[in-house]
């Protein structure tokens, strides 16, 4: 039934969807047997799930219009929602080269932040999976998609979606994290509350360090790091959370105590339900200072005395 559906949409996108006037994809043939899977959000939008999908089409032409028409189709699951059509809707395609560009009319912009970063994980990895497709980009309106700050997003492809582990991105969470920052003097520990969305796919230990090596974004409060600082790894064994610097750019501080530095990791951290106390090291060596006058052999725990209010 799904297939005898798609025949008819495909001829109502063959007439519907125009060539941006740029070359069109090589009709390479597909060999019988492939296996695709079509990516979905979850009716909540909080999860991109995928559904195993054989194709009839056998040119990248077919496969491109065939993949297009599956994702407006509601899925077979009643969990998932189709991708496209419902919240925005293709209005145009061409290939330049290996790349697929897509146009969306304006609904797209009326996405909320998350299910439209789920959204592009959706088409890019079902479409990336043609052979002849090396990478996905975006237009509104004719117009290059861009971020919150303006800079276009540019080409994509489906390893784009997978997190440093590895990991596929395909769910978000939201938290709400207590971090703690400087004041202006750099003497003192105030603590900042925001809710933060996530990839389901990193430890809230690492989101902490993220985001104190982001900043306050508060211009009444001071960064405790660096933002060149790197993190070579971050684990919670035992209600200990055991954090790795990179050796490299420690010397680089941010213009505060060494105590404010050292305690807005350990209080950030503590903060968790499975994090009591906190240990620190450098390329794995804990023998050696933090800057100047705070060993590092030290376990570290909550310092709630250099906490100050605003």
């Amino acid at each position: 039934m799904r297939k005898l559906r798609f025949t008819v949409l495909s001829a109502v996108l063959l007439l519907l969807i125009p060539s941006c006037g740029l070359s069109q994809p090589a009709d390479t043939e597909v060999s019988d047997g492939d296996v695709y899977r079509v990516y979905y959000l979850n009716k909540d939008e909080t999860r991109v799930q995928g559904e195993v999908y054989t194709p009839v089409g056998e040119t990248s032409e077919e496969l491109i219009r065939e993949l297009l028409g599956v994702l407006a189709e509601d899925p077979e699951n009643l969990k998932l929602k189709q991708t496209l059509g419902i919240d925005t809707s293709i209005t145009g395609y061409s290939m330049d080269g290996n790349q697929l560009i897509l146009n969306f009319d304006s609904s797209y912009m009326k996405f909320k932040h998350t299910t439209e970063i789920l959204f592009r994980a959706a088409v890019v990895r079902t479409m990336n999976q043609i052979d002849s497709v090396e990478c996905i980009s975006f237009q509104v309106d004719s117009n290059t998609l861009t971020d919150s700050a303006g800079n276009p997003i540019g080409a994509m492809t489906a390893d784009m979606f997978i997190d440093n582990a590895g990991n596929e991105i395909n769910a978000y969470e939201k938290v709400k994290l207590t971090l703690y920052f400087s004041n202006e003097e750099g003497t003192a520990l105030i603590p900042k509350t925001e809710e933060v969305v996530y990839s389901s796919n990193i430890s809230l230990e690492k989101l902490v360090m993220e985001k104190l090596l982001e900043g306050p974004g508060d211009e009444r409060l001071k960064a405790t790091l660096s933002p060149e600082r790197k993190v070579n790894s971050i684990t919670v064994k035992d209600g200990i959370c055991y954090v790795n610097f990179d050796a490299s750019n420690m010397e680089i501080t941010a213009n505060v105590t060494e105590e404010v530095s050292v305690y807005s990791i350990v209080n950030s951290l503590s903060e968790l339900k499975n994090v009591n106390k906190v240990q620190i090291s450098i390329d794995g060596e804990n023998n050696r200072m933090f800057r100047e006058n705070i060993s590092l052999s030290n376990v570290f725990e909550r310092n709630l005395d250099l906490v100050k209010t605003k």
